[in-house]
């Protein structure tokens, strides 16, 4: 595991965006193509501004997944990740090799199984929630499954977190379920980028970094067991782990 941190989260989008283009280049010009795994949430702005801004990258050659979605919710409504995907994103780089929706529904799994696991994917940004999760898999975390993607149930401080960001007006509206690419999964990734500014997830950081093992109960303690993971914290996400440097 490498920490980086970065002053602000405008920085650590831009650090975290170079790194991810480079491993982007590499592999396309190695193998003739790429995969990456994408987060979204608030957190992921900056990053993904700054991805899309890259030069050099030949975005024909790279093919897309994304993490999770919402079962039920409409592509039309604001917090949706498949429309996030495509704002932010599908739509700034133009043609990809492919582009892999989760649409919230549990015929997608099997579909998006197939997919995934054709070949490994070669970087995955993985976002890390208030809560310590990991795509939506909540604590109490299920490391124990080896599927690709599940239906889970939202905790009530995962959506604290949709609606303090502003996707939900009240935590009535939050949907209670939704498909979510499992740990294991995640795991599964070649490389993993875990961009995580903001004073909000200053708690979720101290526990991840301070927990002595890994636990489902911090889910997010798993991505410190993988073989090339880089956490990037600006100065307000790593305010609680000072004691660590």
């Amino acid at each position: 595991m490498e920490i980086r941190i970065c002053k602000d989260s405008e920085s650590l989008g831009k650090s975290a965006a170079a790194h991810v283009a480079k491993i982007l280049r590499e592999c396309i010009a190695e193998k003739g193509s790429a995969r990456i795994l994408l987060s979204t949430g608030a957190s992921q702005f900056d990053t993904i501004k700054a991805l899309v801004a890259e030069k050099d990258i030949k975005w024909e050659c790279v093919e897309m997944f994304h993490l999770d979605e919402y079962v039920d919710l409409p592509e039309t409504h604001g917090a949706s990740f498949r429309k996030y995907l495509k704002e932010r994103f599908v739509e700034k780089v133009g043609t990809l090799k492919a582009a892999h929706f989760v649409d919230g529904t549990k015929e997608c799994i099997s579909k998006l199984t197939e997919e995934i696991r054709k070949s490994p994917i070669d970087i995955g940004l993985i976002g890390i929630g208030e809560n310590g999760h990991i795509a939506f898999n909540d604590p109490p975390a299920d490391f124990d499954t080896k599927e690709a993607y599940i239906i889970v149930n939202l905790d009530e401080r995962c959506k604290k977190q949709q609606m303090g960001e502003g996707w939900f007006a009240t935590i009535d509206d939050v949907p209670k379920q939704a498909v979510s690419m499992t740990a294991y999964q995640i795991m599964q990734c070649e490389r993993i980028v875990s961009c995580v500014p903001y004073k909000v997830k200053a708690d979720a950081v101290e526990k991840t970094l301070h927990a002595k093992e890994t636990t489902n109960i911090v889910p997010a303690t798993l991505l410190k067991e993988h073989k090339d993971f880089i956490l990037y914290l600006d100065s307000d996400s790593a305010s609680g782990i000072t004691d660590i440097f």
